[in-house]
């Protein structure tokens, strides 16, 4: 069998830029929305049978099926209202200055209201996010946090730099966290469970829940590729002890750079705020939580500035209807997909949850992948590896454990010294990113360019022979 070209990379709202096709990372569907099945399954034969009466399928030049960003699709006259009000009060920091700062504190408390959590917390990252969270919980050396062998570096940063020890878990087909591997790694070192919402799709929360309420575990949802998202009816970030988010370039609402951290526990509250400022818990703070329970300790400064908190304050409104768009159109891949003979999607603990920012599919092996992403590119059509994140077990510098210091407390104790990293220790992980595709979708697609994707699989399928 040939080995497919490289093909050229597009831009990917997840984290930094697609890899090439033979590079293994992970994806996640999107969302079925509610589709007129009958309706949508007749255009698409329509748009079939037009393409067919021309020489052959090629792509359309004047369609455009770049997904683009999500966030600053929805930009307009409200983000740009929201920043001239900073500049026009002249205080960009929000806690004092020449005017009287509220885009924050403002952005906080809608933030709180919208996730149905008593306190949100407005930070500088999704990484500061995760920092903090694990200063909410106080995990340090001596500690073990279960971690997805597929995410993003923050995941596993935050742990090292707790002096924790990562122990990483298996993904499952759904594209998240295997409870039942996360069950298995646990020991009497275990205080936290990272469950990553990846790629626009909830975890199973019931089992993970299940299991560390069992053991005594807290869970941290990262639901940095999940803003908007649900499980069984409730946002993600409200079902653990804490919830981070993200709001980087790639994600659903955007302010380029900015992180949230929420929670229902006002002492975990508490030593966020603290550890985000220096170890400092002003009166906005002491008033939303009823008073101080903790003394002051070495923090950080990840505030979030009022011109964040300004875009912030625009785009949440806006998040509805951002994650209602990418749910139809990735609705309208799915209702297609389900149509192909022996198509396997991507398992979804809580479809109804799904942010909708992709389609995924299972083929035979690595190869067939490559195959099959190299005559969609071919097409113009957005598919590609699972995307987003990275395979850290395989990466060097966790199998060298390389920290900051070479006496880092992660890797010191006997548990640190004797764990061992690499590809070979999470093959299932390994497994499932060779076998998936994702076909990513834009927010602002139209249903010409949702019928000409649908009509592209089809014939990639066929001609394949992915169903056999």
């Amino acid at each position: 069998m040939k080995t497919a070209k490289p093909l050229p990379a597009i831009e990917s709202p997840n984290r930094g830029r697609l890899p090439e096709p033979p590079t293994p990372a992970p994806a996640r569907p999107g969302t079925p929305a509610t589709v007129n099945r009958r309706a949508f399954l007749t255009g698409t034969l329509a748009a079939a049978a037009w393409a067919s009466a021309r020489p052959g399928l090629g792509a359309e030049a004047d369609l455009n099926t770049d997904p683009g960003y999500v966030g600053p699709a929805y930009f307009d006259d409200a983000e740009r209202r929201a920043l001239l009000e900073v500049w026009e009060a002249a205080s960009p920091f929000r806690f004092w200055g020449p005017g009287r700062p509220v885009k924050v504190q403002a952005f906080e408390e809608a933030f709180a209201r919208y996730m149905g959590v008593k306190f949100a917390l407005g930070v500088t990252s999704g990484t500061a996010a995760l920092d903090c969270a694990m200063a909410a919980l106080g995990i340090g050396p001596g500690d073990e946090v279960i971690v997805p062998a597929y995410t993003w570096w923050s995941d596993y940063t935050c742990v090292v730099h707790a002096g924790a020890l990562p122990v990483f878990a298996e993904l499952d087909r759904s594209l998240t966290l295997d409870p039942a591997d996360f069950a298995r790694k646990i020991t009497p070192r275990t205080r936290a469970v990272i469950a990553v919402h990846l790629l626009g799709g909830p975890c199973d929360m019931d089992a993970i829940l299940a299991s560390a309420r069992a053991r005594g575990i807290a869970v941290v949802e990262d639901c940095a590729q999940c803003v908007g998202g649900s499980y069984r009816g409730r946002k993600l970030g409200a079902l653990g002890d804490v919830g981070i988010y993200s709001f980087q370039i790639n994600k659903t609402m955007t302010s380029g750079e900015g992180g949230a951290v929420v929670t229902n526990d006002p002492r975990l509250y508490e030593r966020a705020v603290r550890f985000h400022d220096l170890g400092l818990y002003r009166p906005l703070f002491e008033q939303r939580t009823g008073g101080t329970r903790e003394n002051i300790f070495a923090g950080e400064n990840f505030r979030m500035s009022e011109l964040t908190g300004a875009v912030l304050g625009a785009q949440l409104p806006k998040l509805d209807r951002m994650v209602a768009d990418l749910r139809r159109h990735a609705g309208a891949l799915y209702a297609g997909l389900r149509e192909l003979p022996g198509v396997r999607l991507r398992q979804q603990p809580d479809p109804a949850g799904d942010i909708g920012t992709a389609a995924f599919f299972e083929v035979r092996d690595r190869a067939t992948r490559d195959r099959c992403i190299a005559a969609l590119r071919r097409l113009n059509v957005p598919a590609s590896t699972l995307t987003g994140s990275v395979f850290l077990p395989a990466e060097e510098a966790v199998i060298a454990k390389r920290t900051r210091h070479p006496a880092w407390p992660s890797f010191q104790s006997p548990e640190g010294r004797a764990m061992r990293y690499g590809a070979d220790t999470c093959p299932q992980t390994a497994g499932v990113l060779d076998r998936f595709v994702q076909v990513r979708v834009g927010p602002k697609f139209t249903e010409r360019v949702d019928r000409y994707l649908v009509e592209c699989l089809g014939r990639v399928w066929t001609e394949l022979g992915l169903g056999g």
